[in-house]
Formats: C-alpha cells, structure tokens, sequence
C-alpha cells in the first residue's frame, strides 16, 4: 500500500491493517485474537508515525500473513537506521520503537537501495494456559 507522507495517512494505515485482518479472517477462516487486532494496530501506528516523521516523501506498507504471523513491513525514504533508546521514564515521547520490539516476535531494520524497511512479526492468536485465545469471522 502505498501512502502520501501526510496527516491521513497513519489513521488510514490503521485502517488497512485491520480491514486486511478482518478479510483475513472472513475470506479465508484466518484466525486473529483481539489482542493481536490491537497490536497490529499499534505496530502500524508506530511504524508509520516513524516514517512520516523522520523520512520526506512517499511511504509504503506491505502486510503479510506467514502461517501464523503477521509481518508488517514499512519502507520510508531516509536510509538511516533507528536505534532503540536507553529505557528512560521521565522521557516524553519518543517510545515508538520501544513499544514495536517489545510486543513483537521478531523486528528486523534494514537499508534498501533506496532508504529503509522497518519490519515486525506479530502472533496473530495468543496463548492463554495452553488454549488458544482467538476471536472467528
């Protein structure tokens, strides 16, 4: 999906994200917890809050569904790397990448030829006492 770089775009991103997990579960019987809804919902927030913040120009969101992960992939313009910062509590702000690698399994930056991709691996159910926990179309 590709993206202006302008207000609309994190609340549309949003949007996406869940309209593609809810067409997930729908076309296809894909089975996606409301915890995991929510936290791709934030990872998606965060990511391209990001971008839009530190890279001028276009923004793309790839998402894809891995067996039982979602990968959500954010590609911005600006080649250099985030860095997470030093757990600090009387920060404001600037948590986002924090926030991303703590409830993601995996996390992976990356230049490209031309600036970055940003991706996070999401469990689409949890596991609650040995259950799974999902919500069904």
């Amino acid at each position: 999906m590709a993206l202006e770089g302008d207000g609309t775009d994190i609340a549309l991103a949003r949007r996406l994200a869940v309209d593609f997990l809810t067409r997930g579960q729908a076309e296809h019987g894909l089975i996606v917890s409301a915890r995991s809804m929510d936290l791709t919902r934030l990872v998606v927030s965060e990511l391209v809050t990001n971008a839009r913040k530190y890279a001028p120009g276009p923004i793309l969101m790839d998402l894809r569904i891995d067996e039982d992960v979602i990968e959500v992939a954010v590609w911005d313009t600006d080649p250099v790397l985030p860095v997470a910062r030093a757990a600090d509590a009387g920060r404001v702000g600037q948590h986002g990448l924090e926030i991303v690698m703590a409830v993601a399994q995996g996390f992976e930056a990356r230049r490209e030829p031309v600036g970055k991709r940003i991706t996070a691996r999401l469990l689409l159910t949890d596991e609650v006492h040995g259950t799974l926990s999902a919500t069904h179309p």
